[in-house]
């Protein structure tokens, strides 16, 4: 008998049942127990997916409560018929409720130690169970728990666009899109006013961006001269001291340009589905590869990411500049939110004199 059949039959009886113990006028205690019987002879049959589709835990439940009113309410002789139906009813539901517990149990089981599996493989998490093993086995911080999956496989276009220009008064950077000119009405507003090499050379990331890490999203131990060598331009950052300033395992707020300390850590990045395959240390590393002309599929998300924190309108932006109109401060006044300028120099910008003339004129200051 196929699976389809089974639960066909199985639910005729529960709809039976249902009909039996809890609609109709003069209850039979026989026809009741008979029904209670049928399924009891079935009962291996019942599996959990059975239980979920025909509701039968829900009707002997009810069952079992509508034969204790019928017990106490009938007459002489009537007792005895409905004690059977309960005893019989209270035994197949106590059966079943244990074979569900053990059936989720192993589910369970199965489940975890799939995602052990998956968790040790190469390449994307398929499930959010996998990619929380992964963060767990790696000991990254779960700031979303569960984790957000990362975005899908990113393609890279073939060739390259040229560099960005860059506007001598405002030293705002203009960007070209690639094949894909989806990005061009964004790039409208994508303007950083500092390359990579100016953010790394004065002092980011605490020193740390480019360190060896293990990837949650792509399961692979990346190597820091490795990753040095496919994204930045050697010039970038030669006559630094790489090992304090760019790749060091250690956070020195020191480094930093405002000598404070800000940011998220990896885990968090990674368990909030923000870092890709193509670009596994997060949005620098894009903005890197972006300046040197690659363009990829994942563009437009980390172009919109760049607006809503640096953007015209982006939150730390406007909360910058309006601290620093408030504060009655000049625009490259350090003593105002050190921590959100330092944030702001990781997205590639800084408030400048231009910057926040636009931004006053924006919100009519």
């Amino acid at each position: 008998m196929s699976a389809t059949k089974r639960k066909a039959e199985l639910s005729a009886i529960s709809q039976d049942l249902s009909r039996e113990a809890l609609g109709a006028a003069s209850p039979s205690s026989e026809r009741c127990l008979d029904l209670v019987r049928g399924l009891e002879g079935r009962r291996s049959e019942i599996t959990l997916e059975v239980l979920a589709s025909t509701g039968l835990g829900k009707v002997l439940t009810k069952s079992v409560r509508a034969f204790r009113r019928n017990q106490r309410t009938c007459g002489d002789g009537g007792g005895e018929g409905w004690g059977a139906a309960i005893s019989a009813a209270g035994e197949l539901l106590a059966s079943l409720k244990e074979a569900a517990a053990g059936e989720a149990r192993r589910a369970a089981e199965e489940g975890k130690e799939r995602a052990g599996k998956e968790a040790r493989e190469e390449g994307l998490p398929r499930t959010v169970g996998a990619y929380k093993a992964r963060l767990e086995g790696q000991r990254k911080d779960l700031y979303k728990n569960p984790p957000a999956l990362p975005p899908s496989s990113i393609a890279v276009e073939g060739g390259t666009c040229p560099e960005p220009t860059r506007n001598k008064k405002t030293g705002e950077l203009a960007f070209r899109a690639g094949a894909d000119a989806g990005i061009a009405e964004m790039l409208k507003d994508f303007h950083p006013n500092r390359t990579p090499e100016e953010v790394l050379r004065a002092g980011a990331f605490g020193g740390t961006y480019f360190r060896p890490i293990v990837s949650a999203v792509t399961n692979v131990r990346y190597k820091a001269k490795d990753v040095l060598r496919n994204t930045v331009d050697p010039g970038w950052i030669e006559g630094l001291s790489v090992g304090q300033m760019i790749t060091s395992a250690t956070y020195r707020p020191s480094v930093n340009k405002y000598g404070v300390k800000c940011g998220g850590s990896l885990g968090m990045w990674e368990s909030s589905g923000w870092i890709s395959d193509a670009d596994p240390y997060g949005w620098f590393q894009w903005y890197c590869r972006f300046y040197r002309g690659r363009r990829c599929s994942d563009d437009a998300r980390q172009i919109s990411r760049w607006l809503k924190s640096a953007g015209p309108k982006g939150r730390f932006r406007s909360q910058l500049c309006n601290k620093i109109l408030a504060a009655g401060k000049g625009a490259g006044d350090a003593s105002v939110s050190p921590v959100v300028r330092q944030t702001l120099l990781h997205w590639g910008l800084e408030i400048t004199a231009f910057v926040l003339a636009r931004h006053r004129k924006r919100v009519g200051v």
